[in-house]
């Protein structure tokens, strides 16, 4: 998979790189002007406003604001600055920046003396710069400032926030008290955590990177938090398709998964691997509802097992009937709808300890690798996890609330300790590849919150790897296009009204428009 993609990098991070950047020769004057420039431009080209309000407080986003306002002053726009302090209290940067849009004749109002005149000049301003405060910021907001906050956000005027809405910590989804809820996002050169992680990034409005001058020798030694692939990046992670390929060339995929009352979860899992390109797809399954999902995919082999009531139950000789199948597998993908019955879990761990090649972990087969990490030893280089915070959770000995507070950081330190790949599901799905990088999916919506959607990513990702994608490139693809799916039925229809159907409905259109 190519190194490619937009940064994700937390504050320290970009400071470490602001001070790289100046001792290699680039002064902070030149990278401040840099992104107030790019910011200014962005805001001139997409929005075109007559008249703005520019916030600036006293740090480094106050600077780039200040940046800002000169630019769209010299542009022929009307702008009306406040500073959340005097010029005086600023740093040393952001004042010279005063400064300078001051000797162009603009006066600066004191939001601490002059806060019922900004109330006056929102009912004419087509949008305000939110330069208050920036990625640095680790607390929540005085009273004094927070009350700035809420007036703000209770105007109908659009709000163009610079790097992060203020209010927000930059590492993290959690809010640390009010915040601006920003209309646009402009991003200094990389993303942050909290754009992408909730609930702050319901305050992020539409995120967009605009550019700061660092030396490109001094990017290429930063190793980023995370990364985001556009729709360009993933059609180059789906496998070629030769044209005198056969069924053999594209994959076999084998499915182990369904029980009495989860019969839809292992049928969706084959038509996603299906979908996904995949030459055969071979269901093994409790002999009693074999017939129903034989009948609902009956482009895939049924391979009934033993089970008892419903359940698959482990037997002396069921690994020797699925031999032939594993054997000739390319992938397997375990768990969906399998049920948590303990005869069930000790089949899933005898069947994981005997396939050697490629497999997809999900659901119920995630929790019977729970206190077994021999298994996940003998997993290295060659699985896919994909639980949703639950199942992580309990495989890590945590809680669902811990994971979703905590994603990004608990999936970067379970790849640290694990030769594995793992789709963690969610708003948004954060995804530990085996090079123990870290990709954020910036696709999806409450449209899969729904029984059923994780069985089709399942099958989606197995049959990627099939196909010929690796398993980083298919753990990063699936959830890609899966959430593409859902977005595209929400722009058409609704979110709530989306089922896993849809999804495996709207995977022949997308895929269209991925492949190169």
């Amino acid at each position: 998979m190519k190194r490619d993609g937009a940064w994700i990098l937390k504050a320290a991070q970009q400071r470490a790189l602001d001070e790289a950047s100046v001792r290699a020769g680039t002064p902070a004057e030149e990278l401040m002007e840099s992104a107030g420039t790019h910011a200014a431009e962005w805001i001139l080209s997409h929005l075109r406003p007559g008249s703005v309000i520019v916030l600036a407080g006293p740090g480094g986003n106050g600077g780039d604001a200040f940046v800002v306002a000169r630019h769209l002053l010299k542009a022929g726009v009307t702008v009306r600055v406040f500073s959340l302090r005097s010029i005086d209290s600023c740093n040393p940067l952001t004042r010279t920046m005063a400064k300078r849009l001051m000797e162009l004749g603009v006066k600066n109002h004191v939001l601490r003396t002059e806060r019922s005149l900004l109330d006056r000049a929102m009912d004419d301003a087509d949008c305000i710069i939110d330069g208050l405060f920036g990625s640095g910021l680790s607390r929540p907001l005085i009273e004094e400032d927070a009350a700035v906050i809420g007036v703000l956000n209770n105007k109908a005027v659009p709000i163009i926030s610079l790097d992060l809405p203020s209010g927000l910590a930059s590492d993290s989804g959690r809010l640390p008290g009010p915040a601006i809820r920003a209309d646009i996002t402009l991003a200094m050169a990389f993303y942050k955590p909290s754009h992408w992680l909730y609930p702050a990034a319901e305050y992020c409005g539409d995120v967009q990177i605009v550019g700061v001058a660092y030396p490109e020798e001094t990017i290429s030694r930063v190793s980023p938090t995370a990364r985001v692939h556009d729709a360009e990046a993933i059609g180059t992670m789906l496998p070629p398709r030769s044209p005198s390929g056969h069924k053999g060339t594209f994959g076999r995929v084998l499915v182990i998964g369904g029980s009495q009352g989860m019969t839809g979860a292992a049928i969706l899992c084959a038509r996603g691997a299906l979908r996904a390109g995949t030459g055969l797809v071979t269901l093994a399954l409790p002999e009693s509802i074999a017939p129903i999902i034989q009948a609902a995919v009956p482009e895939a082999i049924t391979l009934p097992l033993p089970d008892r009531d419903g359940r698959s139950v482990d037997s002396p000789d069921l690994l020797e009937r699925l031999k032939p199948a594993m054997k000739g597998a390319d992938v397997l993908a375990i768990g969906p709808g399998l049920s948590r019955d303990p005869g069930t879990m000790q089949l899933v761990r005898r069947i994981i300890g005997a396939f050697t090649g490629k497999l997809v972990i999900d659901a119920d087969a995630i929790h019977a690798l729970e206190g077994h990490p021999d298994l996940l030893v003998s997993l290295a280089g060659r699985a896919v996890l994909t639980p949703h915070p639950g199942e992580f959770a309990a495989l890590i000995g945590s809680t669902a609330h811990d994971v979703d507070a905590n994603r990004l950081p608990l999936v970067a330190e379970f790849i640290s300790q694990q030769s594995l790949a793992l789709v963690l599901k969610g708003r948004p799905t954060i995804i530990g590849l085996m090079d123990r990088s870290v990709v954020v999916n910036p696709t999806g919506n409450t449209g899969l919150a729904t029984g059923g959607s994780g069985d089709v990513l399942t099958g989606l990702l197995a049959g990627l790897i099939a196909g010929g994608s690796s398993l980083s490139a298919a753990a990063v693809a699936a959830p890609f296009i899966h959430g593409l799916a859902a977005d595209q039925w929400a722009a058409e229809f609704s979110e709530r009204s989306l089922m896993p159907s849809d999804v495996l409905d709207a995977l022949p259109r997308i895929l269209k428009e991925l492949e190169p």
